[in-house]
């Protein structure tokens, strides 16, 4: 762990990206071990690039952000954890220009964020809000999804293209007419993505995005971000307190605890650290807490994060004869 239908095309992809395989109910389970294609590219220029980042609200003493630095590479699953105060949104916020640092550097595709180039790295890099009621604001779901790319000043007949592949993508074909305040939340939440993606990022930020939703709602959610990843090869940063979330989306994680970042690593790294945790105020994922009592009675059993993994080593722990 270091420490501490055709396919939508995405800008600057001379071919969609391909992502790994799925398991059960479309999430990826498992290790989720990298592809060469993305260890060759970590050599290469990160499309995500903070440089000793640090924030602080006027009207606060402490600094949101200290001295954070990171890099992001094309077509990676990124988690970003934290218990809710650790600076999360503060630090998404920065990504696309948002928010300006208080020092430090935030650099797109090796380019520092300016006033000048501020438009096209939002472009590049499309955020979707916690409170999808901060997001979607127009009369129906079709003008709603259509305002980033009327806005981008594309033709009509492209904004149109657009807009309909993005609802065929998050599965709302046919809600255009709707009024978004009488959408449910979690319907709320796709249209809030469908927006960001008809303006076809390079990288999507997802802030807390199962926030408030109920669990089949976040599944459905949590299922879109993985197509988008592997269909369109879409970079993707989620941010989140969940822990049992993390497993089944990252390839890496952050963990940020009072605006520091504390770690960076694999799932299976993050979460065989408990001094890591406890002081970054996180817990086990459900399933590895399962692993962690039967170690406690005596039983030599490795600790696991998913489901698939979990029960592969039930079924070693019962032998072949059981």
């Amino acid at each position: 762990m270091k420490q501490k239908s055709d396919p939508m095309k995405i800008p600057g992809e001379g071919k969609n990206v391909p992502g790994e395989h799925p398991g059960e109910n479309g999430r990826n389970e498992g290790s989720n071990p990298e592809n060469p294609d993305r260890v060759e590219k970590k050599n290469g220029t990160p499309i995500l690039e903070v440089k000793n980042l640090y924030h602080r609200y006027p009207h606060l003493t402490a600094n949101a952000l200290d001295n954070i630095n990171l890099k992001i590479y094309r077509g990676e699953r990124v988690a970003v954890l934290g218990a809710n105060g650790a600076g999360k949104s503060t630090l998404f916020k920065h990504l696309n220009g948002i928010l300006k640092p208080l020092s430090g550097d935030m650099l797109v595709k090796g380019e520092k964020i300016t006033k000048k180039n501020v438009r096209t790295c939002r472009e590049t890099v499309g955020i979707v809000f916690q409170d999808p009621d901060d997001q979607v604001l127009a009369p129906s779901v079709e003008e709603d999804v259509a305002f980033g790319p009327i806005n981008m000043g594309l033709p009509r007949k492209e904004v149109e293209a657009r807009v309909k592949e993005a609802l065929e993508m998050v599965g709302l074909s046919g809600f255009e007419e709707r009024a978004p305040h009488h959408l449910s939340g979690g319907q709320k939440k796709l249209v809030a993505i469908a927006g960001i993606l008809a303006m076809r990022p390079e990288v999507i930020v997802l802030d807390e995005p199962t926030a408030g939703l109920d669990p089949l709602s976040s599944t459905r959610v949590l299922d879109l971000i993985m197509k988008m990843n592997r269909e369109l090869g879409i970079t993707l940063l989620l941010s989140t307190h969940d822990v049992d979330v993390v497993p089944y989306f990252a390839e890496r994680v952050f963990v940020l605890h009072h605006g520091k970042l504390e770690a960076d690593g694999s799932p299976e790294e993050i979460f065989s650290d408990p001094e890591l945790l406890k002081k970054a105020h996180l817990r086990l994922p459900r399933v590895a807490e399962v692993f962690e009592l039967l170690r406690q009675e005596g039983i030599n059993a490795s600790i696991q994060i998913t489901a698939e993994s979990a029960k592969n080593e039930i079924m070693r722990i019962m032998g072949p004869e059981n």
